[in-house]
Order: C-alpha cells, then sequence, then structure tokens
C-alpha cells in the first residue's frame, strides 16, 4: 500500500511563513506528479499548486508569488513553502500524488491523498 503523510501546518500570523512537508511511503515504483489542495471552512477543496515529475510547476492566482512547490525525489517529498501568509490562506491542506506502484505481481497507477493538515492565519 501507499500512503502520503503530511506535516508542518499550525497558526501563524499574517505575514508569516509556513513549510508543509507530504512523504510518500510504501511499494513506490515512480512519484508522477504531485499537488497541493486546500479545503477553505465552508468551501470546496481546490489546488493551491502543481508539480509534474519532471518539476513543472503551476499555481492559483492567488498564490502565485507567495508559495512556491517543490519535491525531493529522493525522499519521495512534496514541500510547499508558504510566505507572507494572509487570513485567507487560512484552510485544511491536502497533498494529492499521483503514484506508479508495484503490487506484488504488476505495476498499477493510483491517485492517494495525505490526510490533511490545518493552517490557521490569524492575529
Amino acid at each position: 500500500q501507499v500512503q502520503l503523510v503530511e506535516s508542518g501546518g499550525g497558526l501563524v500570523q499574517p505575514g508569516g511563513s509556513l513549510r508543509l512537508s507530504c512523504a510518500a511511503s510504501g511499494s513506490i515504483f515512480r512519484l508522477n506528479a504531485m499537488g497541493w489542495y486546500r479545503r477553505a471552512p465552508g468551501k470546496q477543496r481546490v489546488l493551491v499548486a502543481r508539480i509534474t515529475s519532471g518539476g513543472t510547476t503551476n499555481y492559483v492566482d492567488s498564490v502565485k508569488g507567495r508559495f512556491t512547490i517543490s519535491r525531493d525525489n529522493a525522499k519521495n517529498t512534496v514541500y510547499l513553502q508558504m510566505n507572507s501568509l494572509k487570513p485567507e490562506d487560512t484552510a485544511v491542506y491536502y497533498c494529492n500524488a499521483d503514484i506508479t506502484y508495484y503490487s506484488g505481481t504488476s505495476y498499477s497507477a493510483g491517485d492517494y491523498w495525505g490526510q490533511g493538515t490545518q493552517v490557521t492565519v490569524s492575529s
């Protein structure tokens, strides 16, 4: 089985920074695209940032210039560096990964989610 475990959330004042991490574990053959989503109170989950296996990134307009997504393929980990945080960034942040894994007899691909980590931006 494959698991994604997030860390790094918490409470921060406006203008502050946080770095989220998401580590994948299990019978991973290859990590393909990875991304961060968030769900604000009373709203749907939306894509925040995404990074392909080749390192191409894209961001939702509201975080461009403030957030940076990166990955360490040797550690099977994706990061989200969040700077200049605003109260409207408050949400539960979820890691997502498209993973090719080995099931013991064959290779398969699946879409996986982390459990979510709370980010609260408040003074």
